[in-house]
């Protein structure tokens, strides 16, 4: 077994497992695989996929061998991590408000104010506590032996964080053993932190014990099992559009005992359903007035109305520069390299060397709308390239990365395949505070660089190490 490296040079972070590895059964890990789905079936930790007419629901295939961060390694990560959202905060707060960022020309004004997840609604707001992402999940990949790169920001309603905390009962479950060979760092207190950080994010009139309540689109929405996951571990209700009302710009939960006021929404419905009078009047899971309650400071929405333009993956682009504005300092995590298909000069490029990129639609998330170069036919390619000319704006370009691998459990045996981690990043005006580990999602298609669930792609349990 060779661990998560590019030179197949066994990682000091992954030495205790490899010597458990040499002296485990050879039918072990095969076995608890077994065990771990059948656990999964029984407790419902599915996910659906929109338009798959053969199953409303799947598992997400869940690898036992787990991904293993040094302490020093995560120090550094957690650094770089808290630098990017808390610039990204002061971003939101500032293209909503003074726009300095787009006076100084470190963004162009056209790229916030076509972009569709701008929100002219929430120009001049400030939300309670100046905070606008409390929960961002950031996707990381790692390229070499020097540390890892950002590929993405999730600044709307970030998912995946039910799984890996199941992820991690399960491991303490199947592998009591070999836990007690390590020093973990746990991740079941994420609930508590997101629990703190949703109270301490509370409008000022709230009180010492705000109401909390999550808001989700119903059974039929693809991450339903996490939301009524998170609400049972975070003690709130879990509530859809129709459980609340608004009266005098006052949120409202339905009771047997009569109306209770809200305080704190943590929302998994999207902006533009969220309030049929300000937003789509044919949302049937919004709540009608939310927008005026939240206008009014009565109300925490989590995360802000307006935040996707954080996470539009052309504003990623001029993210580097977003850092130093913000931070006054050099981005600790980078970007991958990317090209911006808007610019005619970076468009040539692209075009250029179309079979050799990967391709994604700004907007664009799940692994959907995107273009891997080398693993597509020239009749793909070439209806590809029709899209970029038509609408070059749309999309930008990225090289397609030798990201590392990770040791993965695959026809009884260990095979490298291609993992990245989505660690959650939680703001309150307390402070930023990041999870100890994350999502670790793997390629589980050998080769493949897709680690999307809606694509194929697995879970692993992420182990940080204590000193």
């Amino acid at each position: 077994m060779s661990g998560e490296s590019g030179s197949g040079e066994i990682r000091p972070s992954y030495r205790t497992l490899a010597r458990w590895l040499e002296n485990a059964p050879s039918d072990l890990l095969q076995s608890r695989s077994r065990q771990a789905e059948l656990f999964f079936r029984r407790m419902g930790v599915t996910f659906a996929v929109y338009g798959d007419v053969e199953s409303n629901e799947r598992l997400i295939p869940f690898d036992v061998v787990p991904r293993i961060i040094g302490a020093k390694e995560w120090e550094d990560l957690e650094k770089g991590l808290k630098q990017r959202v808390s610039a990204i905060n002061a971003f939101l707060k500032d293209i909503y408000g003074p726009q300095e960022c787009i006076k100084a020309g470190i963004v162009p004004a056209d790229l916030i104010f076509t972009n569709p997840h701008y929100r002219p609604e929430m120009q001049g707001r400030r939300p309670p506590g100046d905070i606008w992402t409390h929960i961002c999940g950031v996707d990381l990949v790692r390229t070499g032996e020097d540390g890892f790169l950002v590929l993405e920001d999730n600044c709307r309603t970030p998912s995946g964080v039910s799984y890996m905390l199941e992820n991690r009962e399960m491991m303490m479950r199947l592998f009591p053993d070999l836990f007690a060979e390590h020093r973990i760092r746990p991740v079941e207190t994420y609930t508590d932190m997101l629990l703190a950080s949703l109270q301490a994010s509370a409008p000022a009139g709230a009180g010492a014990d705000p109401n909390i309540v999550v808001l989700t689109p119903g059974p039929y929405n693809s991450a339903y099992y996490e939301h009524s996951f998170l609400a049972d571990k975070l003690g709130v209700e879990l509530v859809e559009g129709g459980d609340l009302v608004v009266n005098d710009d006052i949120v409202y939960m339905r009771t047997t005992e009569g109306l209770k006021r809200v305080d704190v929404i943590y929302r998994r419905v999207d902006d533009e359903f969220l309030d049929p009078l300000t937003f789509r009047p044919d949302s049937a899971v919004g709540i009608p007035g939310i927008m005026a309650a939240y206008a009014a400071g009565n109300v925490t929405l989590s995360n802000a109305v307006g935040t996707g333009v954080a996470d539009d993956k052309a504003v990623y682009t001029y993210m580097p520069d977003i850092i130093r504005f913000f931070s006054g300092g050099d981005p600790i995590l980078g970007n991958v390299p990317t090209w911006r298909c808007r610019e005619p000069e970076a468009l040539k490029e692209v075009l250029d060397k179309l079979p050799e990129l990967v391709v994604k639609e700004v907007g664009g998330s799940g692994g959907y709308g995107m273009l891997v170069g080398p693993a597509s036919t020239k009749a793909e390619i070439e209806a590809f390239r029709a899209k970029l000319i038509a609408d070059p704006d749309d999309f930008i370009a990225q090289p397609t990365l030798a990201l590392s691998t990770a040791p993965t459990l695959e026809g009884g045996n260990l095979s490298p395949r291609h993992v990245d981690l989505r660690p959650f990043v939680l703001s309150s005006p307390k402070g930023i505070r990041v999870a100890p580990g994350g999502l670790t999602r793997v390629a589980l298609k050998a080769g493949s660089l897709v680690v999307n669930s809606s694509q194929g792609g697995g879970t692993k349990d992420t182990w940080v190490l204590d000193d």
